[in-house]
């Protein structure tokens, strides 16, 4: 089993917010974008909440979340997985993102949230150890993976409202 890496984060120095996921699923990895399954309610959900067309070009996409202040990474840098679940990750094999150094480069971030608990609780485990900002506000929300289809769009929709709250 080779070692999976994710994505650079998608930022600019407008951010506010940072939404971090766990690690790109396959479909994502072998697109080379963020929240690539067809399934994913990622893109569907900024569509609706940033204003912006969910059939836009992925490009198009990113700058609608750089033009919202809204940054996206990953807690984990690499791991080993099988397929795309997050229960998947063999925990020996994680290596977590340089967040002290993306945070200081991105100063203005205020607020943090995480799609789904992976990504909450790998960040809380190996990364809040570490000195990060305190005035950093830190919430979970609702996956969107469709791993996570015991919740409706429109409940995850409410969840994630938020992030146009703060």
């Amino acid at each position: 089993m080779s070692l999976l890496y994710s994505f650079p984060p998608i930022a600019d120095a407008n951010a506010r917010i940072l939404i971090l996921g766990s690690m790109p699923g396959q479909a994502s990895l072998d697109a080379g974008q963020y929240y690539a399954h067809k399934r994913n309610l990622f893109w569907p959900i900024m569509a609706e909440l940033l204003q912006f067309d969910v059939s836009a070009s992925y490009e198009e996409k990113t700058a609608a979340l750089r033009a919202s202040g809204v940054a996206l990474w990953d807690v984990l840098q690499s791991c080993q997985r099988e397929g795309s679940l997050d229960a998947n990750i063999k925990p020996d094999t994680l290596t977590v993102n340089d967040f002290a150094g993306f945070l200081q480069r991105h100063h203005q971030i205020r607020h943090i949230f995480f799609n789904g608990e992976k990504a909450a609780a790998c960040f809380h485990r190996y990364v809040a150890k570490t000195a990060y900002p305190a005035e950093l506000v830190c919430q979970r929300l609702p996956s969107t993976s469709p791993a996570n289809a015991s919740q409706t769009l429109d409940f995850k929709l409410q969840a994630w409202r938020q992030i146009v709250e703060v």
